[in-house]
Formats: structure tokens, C-alpha cells, sequence
């Protein structure tokens, strides 16, 4: 088991250094894009010699004008990616000289009061922070995975334990190539780091990760921090007392994509919030998967 995580670890590592070419490349093309469009915007107000009544403001073109909304090589492509390149690497994140924490945006309450005990689940999606400080955004609980391999788990040092690791499907890896680093100062069994790429992935449609969090009465938020590499993940989040479920989508058949996920429930003591996050479709046979870095809940 050993040499295959060791073999797995190596090919995905292959697979990160040509996709950090492709992306130097498709960032040289976008640049000479602007050149040439700064180029024409130039020589178009030179030559107009009769300009209107506030004219002076027409060359202002809208931020991102020149960036093609579409991957660079996927013009016709349909859902199915084929196999995976050899040596293709997950996007790496542009540089940020002042990446924006997760608590910089609390989430928004509810719009409308919920009464005592009433039943409450949401989930809304949006792009992981370039860091997370797990000790400010789970204030009652967090756990994180992978910081010493696929089984290994830190957990809150006097964390409430609402947060409980249900298992799964699939052989759970260790990896420490996530773009998005984690930071922690109030652990257990490791009580800081000043951030960690470290996680657990899981390849194969059908497999994944369980997760349950305890009801306390009151209003809770949880949140999530996952990727997929050349894969769909599917978020799934449902409540012990029935109802309808809450689910997210993650997709990216090319490369790597990571993703912050926020369900927002409320439910007794006696019951509990369930999530899955699984492979619902992989785009290559070398191990598309979702990755799980951590959970927090505040």
C-alpha cells in the first residue's frame, strides 16, 4: 500500500508541472491579447480627428476585457475530458500578495428569524480562501485531515466534538500538494502550524467521505473545505429528522479545483446534520477524486 500511495503521490506530481507550463503558457498568450488590444485602442483615438462630446472616456475598456472566457484548448470539447495527460499538475492559485482570510467575510445570518427547534438546512458554495485559520472559523469545533498521512486527524484542543468522522468509501490518501493552506494554534494531538497543505483524497466514481455534526438547538454553521482533481464531487447535506436534501456541485474534468462549502442548520440535541462528499464522475482513469483538507463549525 505504501509503494502504490508513493507511486499515486508521484504521478499527480508529474501530473502538477505540466499543467504549471500550461498555465505560463495561457498567461504569456492573455498577455500578448492585452498588448495587441492596448495597441489598437491606441491607434483607433489617434486617428479620430473629430471626437463627440465625451469621447474622452470611450477607450475605457471593462477590466478582464481581453481575458477569453473559455480554457485555453477546450473551444468544441463536450463534458467528456478522455484520458488524462501524462504530467498534467492542478491549477495553481496567482500569486496574492494579501490572500483573504476566511474570516475577513462572516457568513450572512439567516434572512428571516427561525423560531427555537425549528428545522433549518441550507448549503451555498464558493471559492476557498488562499488561507484558513481553522482556530477563528471553528470557534465550537474543526477537524483537519492528512497531516501525517490518510488516517491521521487533528482535531480542536476543547472543541465541543460536535464534528464526527463517519467513514466512507475508498482508501483515503495522504497529500500535501493542496493549493490552499490551513492554520490552526488551538490543536490536540498538534497544537499549531502556521499552515499546512496537507489532506486526504479518495479516488473512484461512487467513493467519498461521511460526516455527521451534532444538534444543539441552535442556529450552527458549518463549513467545509474540499477539492476534486479530474473529477465531479457532490456535496450532499440532509437532516436525521427527514426532509428534502441540500446538495453542491464541484466539477473540473482538466485539473484541480478546490471549493468552501457553507451549510447552515439547525436542529435538537437529539439529531444530527449528515454530509457526503463523493466522486460522482471521473474524467480520467488515473484516480479522478475529492480531497477533504477540513471542517469547521462556529
Amino acid at each position: 500500500m505504501a509503494d502504490e500511495d508513493r507511486m499515486r503521490a508521484q504521478t499527480r506530481a508529474a501530473l502538477r508541472r505540466v499543467a504549471r507550463a500550461r498555465q505560463r503558457r495561457r498567461w504569456a498568450v492573455e498577455g500578448a491579447a492585452v498588448l495587441v488590444c492596448l495597441v489598437v485602442l491606441v491607434s483607433y483615438l489617434a486617428s479620430r480627428s473629430d471626437p463627440e462630446p465625451g469621447d474622452d472616456q470611450a477607450g475605457d475598456a471593462p477590466a478582464g476585457a481581453a481575458r477569453s472566457s473559455v480554457r485555453p484548448g477546450t473551444e468544441g470539447r463536450t463534458g467528456e475530458a478522455g484520458p488524462a495527460m501524462p504530467g498534467l499538475r492542478p491549477r495553481q492559485r496567482p500569486p496574492s500578495p494579501d490572500p483573504t482570510p476566511s474570516t475577513s467575510a462572516p457568513a450572512a445570518p439567516p434572512a428571516s428569524p427561525v423560531s427555537p427547534g425549528s428545522a433549518v438546512l441550507s448549503v451555498s458554495q464558493g471559492e476557498m480562501p488562499a488561507e484558513v485559520d481553522l482556530t477563528a472559523v471553528g470557534t465550537r469545533d474543526w477537524v483537519h485531515w492528512g497531516e501525517r498521512g490518510g488516517t491521521s486527524t487533528v482535531r480542536k484542543r476543547s472543541g465541543s466534538g460536535e464534528i464526527v468522522d463517519a467513514g466512507g468509501t475508498g482508501t483515503r490518501v495522504g497529500w500535501d500538494g493542496n493549493q490552499e493552506y490551513v492554520r490552526w494554534s488551538d490543536g490536540s494531538s498538534q497544537r499549531s502550524t502556521s499552515g499546512t497543505a496537507n489532506g486526504v483524497y479518495t479516488c473512484g466514481a461512487g467513493n467519498g467521505f461521511t460526516l455527521t455534526v451534532a444538534g444543539s438547538g441552535e442556529p450552527r454553521t458549518v463549513q467545509v473545505y474540499g477539492g476534486t482533481w479530474m473529477a465531479r464531487g457532490r456535496l450532499e447535506a440532509r437532516l436525521s429528522t427527514g426532509g428534502p436534501a441540500r446538495t453542491a456541485v464541484l466539477e473540473d474534468p482538466y485539473t484541480s479545483q478546490s471549493a468552501q462549502f457553507t451549510i447552515r442548520f439547525s436542529l435538537p440535541k437529539s439529531a444530527r446534520l449528515l454530509v457526503t462528499w463523493t466522486v460522482e464522475k471521473v474524467f480520467t482513469p488515473h484516480c479522478g477524486n475529492v480531497g477533504l483538507q477540513a471542517v469547521a463549525v462556529r
